[in-house]
């Protein structure tokens, strides 16, 4: 018998994988033969056969039918859809009806009448055939809201299509392709929400918001459009959402459009674009994170979407936002009563751990960094949760959990509503009505249901607390702190000395200056609400700086610049960690703190959970500088741009750099990445605004050779970059074919003045780099700009020997491959040639016995003039490099790989060999380090104590006076290897 039952299971090829039981065995029975008597009476032989016998079908079918009233009645009016079953899956059946509704709107005879009947009976079959392939187990439940939403989209694309064509025959629009009415018509239905999502819930009315775009090609009278296509959506409304006898398509929701109770139905693209960058609230932004065209012409679109993301997507992560949206949470348990958890009665969408609060949890994180990671802008939410681990915003741990009790949610929420096919998110109060919702789960009783019910809102309420719902505690056992009136508090002057304030009576007055809102930032009550509560911290964390004076005025400079104060003391509330490092910057790097008071956004990059893990490598950069520079923007928008870019990266490596999670060498090589990187957009910016006025030369081809500390990949925070720009062209080439022609050395050098002018010139963004060209043929004399030829010549017949130690140092960093290669290679020669060693050692000795007698240094922490310094560990590398004197292998630019790789012939002891790298490394370190933090020279004795600590951390020693004996030390080994490496046998 068994084996009857499952071949006829097999017949009507349904295959349940989940055991349901019915509430009632006999009433279950009972409905299920009076389907069959249905079938019988609609000549449905097969099916009626099948449903009298016994089996896991049978079975299945009756408690699905006990369980559900609504599938049992859709069942008893339509046998037909079950009969279907035998003949095709359930998979092969959904995709014949998208293709019977994609065609009913293209039907000969077709009315409004007739493809409203049409529409109702595709999405009721439709309907019943993912209850019942969701409740059998044989589709996930992530499967079952994508066959919902496809569903809801062609039925709104059909209805659509159809009123296009109605119109087009009325002459009211004039349609491209009657094939595709859609295409071109202007008209823009955005899927919003769990539509846009591809997240539908069994009984979900559909969101949409509807624009149009007057100028399209379709439109015959811009005039009347906003008329016409109002009218148009009210039509697919109807056509959607009335109630015949063959029941409804979707419910409708025109709500989310801008000013709902104001603006008609359909609105213009230009006056949603308006309202969106000058009213649009932050709950519309995280609504328009999930918009999606869904119907209507697609193309059009997704330019709007386009167009409007720069204000779903800021630039800089938006921390006063989540707020926003948290208060939209708070109302809805206030509003709804949801404060509680419990299982009868609750909320499942809405409720605490719930769906929406999932949600939330990843639309907020989505807002705060959406702009600045594009991975991040994904509609889905289960998706969304895995690319926030990629990229360490939370925990796998939180992904793997909040992804499984998501769609545990979302499988308790179609329960509830494919009870009777109501919108509702409520589970059922009665005890009867519970079980019935866990048995339609798969559950034995009630009870196991509400345990796993429980648990699971438990689990995402924790997570969604983590975010949300937990602040620092700013001013545990701290002491008095009084701030109001105009007269000090003694109890508080007392607090301040405690807390390390050499001078509290004036720290008072700034922080009293805050409190009246003398600032921008501190003009709104709820500024100086948030505020008031960090200050207890903030005092706190300055006051471990042991230089709380100094870092207090530091962060009140800050806030004079800030426009608005709401972000950053939400962000810092929410984050206690980030008041420690704020304190740093403030008490020990005056470089850092000058950059964030300038610019404060570039705080908001600390934010990210993978800066720390994430190395700043090339392809890092320059996929994040892609992103900040996409879309189509003027000449001075560009380099505006780029010097926002580059200020706020040379502040992140800084503080990997000051967090001990990139070392010095590789802070070195990401600042020269982010220099080469935006230079030469800078540089191809340069080329195409030059070329408007002055065209082109024919076989015209710049490139950028980096000199210095660029062309080794050792900048730091506060170096200029050297920069020689060399050309090539045609060699009939006469002059430039645009409107102003110039010939080819002025336009080169024009060029060039234009590169420097783009690079170094003060914007309201401040400077990209100070460039330094003096180390071209010629120098300061010469032409800024050097022909190929010019520099290939020089550099083998003119150059002295200090010249060729600078170009060892040499690198195309940009501009024409092929003109790159070429530059490449002739250095490589260059550096080459035969020369006479003792002679080059000489020259090296002298030159550095002149810069010592020139510039002597100040002392010991002038690094890089010290005797036995940088210099000499530099001119040692140089010497080596065009001596030929590097062992074999790719050409090396960098000081350290040179000083690894010194021949044995030059550096016959691998002992030197080792004690240089070594040197080399703690100069870099302490260089590094100091020119980050420091605007200005290292004054031993004033060194603040949070740069002490910083640079006996880079260093790996104890103690400020270990670290100075060991800089002397090593300077004195450095000194006697450059006097024997480079004396060359002088007395």
């Amino acid at each position: 018998m068994a084996a009857v039952a499952k071949r006829r299971l097999t017949d009507l090829l349904l295959k349940p994988s989940i055991g349901l039981v019915p509430l009632d065995e006999g009433r279950a029975r009972q409905e299920l033969a009076e389907v069959a008597a249905v079938a019988r009476e609609e000549g449905l032989a097969r099916l009626a056969g099948f449903l009298g016998g016994i089996g896991e079908g049978q079975a299945f079918l009756a408690a699905v039918f006990d369980l559900s009233p609504f599938l049992r009645d859709t069942a008893r009016r339509r046998p037909q859809i079950l009969d279907g079953l035998f003949d095709q899956p359930i998979e092969a059946r959904l995709k014949a009806i998208t293709t019977a509704i994609d065609q009913a709107p293209l039907a000969e005879a077709v009315s409004e009448s007739s493809l409203m009947m049409a529409l109702r009976q595709c999405k009721a079959e439709a309907h019943f055939l993912i209850a019942l392939a969701d409740l059998s187990g044989e589709a996930e439940t992530s499967l079952t809201v994508r066959r919902l939403s496809d569903l809801a989209e062609a039925c709104t694309r059909a209805a659509v299509d159809f009123l296009l064509r109605d119109v087009h025959a009325q002459g009211k629009l004039k349609l491209p392709d009657l094939g595709n009415p859609s295409q071109q018509s202007g008209w823009i239905l955005l899927g919003m929400g769990k539509l846009g999502a591809h997240e539908l819930n069994f009984s979900s009315d559909i969101d949409l918001v509807v624009f149009f775009d007057p100028e399209a090609a379709a439109v015959v009278d811009p005039l009347d459009a906003t008329e016409l296509f109002s009218r148009l959506t009210r039509r697919l409304v109807r056509i959607l959402q009335d109630r015949t006898e063959h029941g409804y398509v979707f419910r409708t929701d025109l709500r989310l459009r801008p000013d709902p109770g104001s603006t008609p139905l359909a609105i213009p693209v230009e006056a949603a674009l308006r309202y969106y960058e000058a009213r649009g609230q932050n709950w519309e932004r995280a609504a328009m994170i999930k918009a999606r065209p869904v119907a209507g012409d697609l193309a059009a679109g997704a330019a709007f979407l386009k167009e409007l993301q720069p204000y779903i997507w800021r630039k800089y992560m938006d921390y006063a936002a989540i707020a926003d949206v948290h208060s939209i949470k708070r109302q809805i348990h206030a509003h709804k009563g949801h404060g509680e958890i419990a299982v009868k009665g609750h909320n499942v969408k809405l409720g605490r751990g719930g769906i929406r609060e999932i949600e939330f949890f990843v639309q907020t994180q989505q807002l705060i960094a959406g702009g600045r990671f594009p991975e991040l802008r994904g509609r889905e939410t289960v998706p969304m949760l895995g690319q926030l681990a990629a990229r360490s915003w939370i925990t796998a741990d939180a992904r793997d959990a909040l992804a499984r009790q998501y769609w545990f949610l979302r499988r308790v929420e179609h329960a509830v509503q494919m009870v009777a096919d109501e919108q509702t998110h409520t589970l059922p109060e009665d005890d009867e009505g519970l079980e019935r919702i866990a048995r339609m789960l798969g559950f034995a009783d009630a009870a196991g249901f509400a345990g796993a019910f429980r648990a699971s809102l438990q689990q995402v309420e924790r997570h969604y607390a983590a975010l949300f719902e937990t602040a620092p505690e700013l001013s545990a056992g701290i002491g008095n702190l009084v701030f109001t009136g105009d007269v000090d508090d003694p109890d508080t002057l007392r607090t301040l000395h405690g807390l390390g304030f050499q001078r509290p009576s004036d720290i008072c007055r700034v922080i009293r200056g805050w409190h009246f809102g003398r600032y921008r930032v501190t003009q709104s009550a709820e500024a100086r609400e948030r505020l008031t509560e960090l200050t207890p911290a903030l005092l706190k964390a300055f006051g471990q700086t042991r230089r709380a004076d100094e870092a207090l005025v530091r962060f009140d400079e800050f806030l004079a610049g800030l426009p608005a104060g709401i972000q950053l003391f939400s962000l810092l509330q929410s984050n206690p960690a980030l008041l420690k490092l704020m304190a740093t910057i403030m008490g020990a790097a005056p470089r850092l703190a000058a950059i964030i008071t300038r610019r404060p956004h570039v705080f908001d990059g600390l934010l990210d959970p993978a800066l720390l893990t994430e190395l700043p490598d090339r392809a890092y950069l320059s996929a994040r500088l892609s992103a900040f520079l996409e879309g189509d923007r003027a000449y001075e928008e560009v380099l505006d741009r780029l010097r926002i870019f580059a200020s706020e990266q040379k502040f992140l490596i800084g503080v990997r750099l000051l967090a001990g999670s990139i070392d010095p060498a590789r802070a070195g090589r990401a600042f020269s990445d982010l220099a080469d990187l935006t230079i030469e957009a800078a540089l191809r910016a340069v080329i195409a605004e030059f070329a408007v006025h002055h065209g082109t030369i024919a076989g015209g081809v710049v490139a950028l050779l980096g000199m210095g500390k660029l062309g080794s990949r050792e900048l730091t925070a506060g170096s200029d970059v050297d920069l020689i720009l060399l050309y090539d062209h045609d060699a009939d080439a006469d002059e430039s074919d645009g409107e102003r022609p110039l010939a080819p050395s002025h336009y080169y050098t024009r060029m060039t003045q234009r590169l420097i002018s783009a690079v170094s010139a003060p914007t309201a963004e401040g400077v990209l780099y100070e460039l330094d060209l003096r180390l071209r043929p010629s120098g300061n004399k010469g032409p800024v700009a050097t022909h190929i030829d010019s520099f290939k010549k020089y550099q083998r017949q003119e150059a002295w020997t200090w010249e060729h130690m600078a170009l060892s140092r040499a690198r195309a960093i940009a501009g024409d491959a092929g003109l790159c290669a070429e530059l490449e290679a002739e250095v490589a020669a260059v550096l080459g040639q035969p020369r006479d060693a003792a002679k080059v050692k000489a020259e090296a000795w002298d030159m550095r016995a002149m810069i010592e007698t020139e510039k002597p240094p100040r002392d010991l922490w002038d690094i890089k003039l010290i005797p036995g310094g940088l210099i000499d560990l530099e001119f040692i590398a140089q010497v080596a490099v065009i001596t030929g004197q590097v062992e074999a292998g790719p050409r090396a630019t960098g000081t350290a790989e040179i000083l690894a790789r010194l021949a044995p012939r030059f550096a016959d002891d691998a002992g030197v060999r080792q004690e240089l790298g070594d040197a080399y490394s703690l100069y870099l370190a302490l260089t590094q380090m100091t020119r980050l933090c420091l605007t200005g020279a290292f004054e031993r004795d004033d060194v603040p104590p949070g740069l002490s600590d910083l640079l006996l951390a880079v260093t790996d020693l104890p103690d400020f006076g270990v670290l100075e004996a060991h800089l002397k030390e090593t300077s004195q080994k450095v000194r006697k290897d450059f006097d024997l490496l480079l004396r060359a046998g002088r007395p």
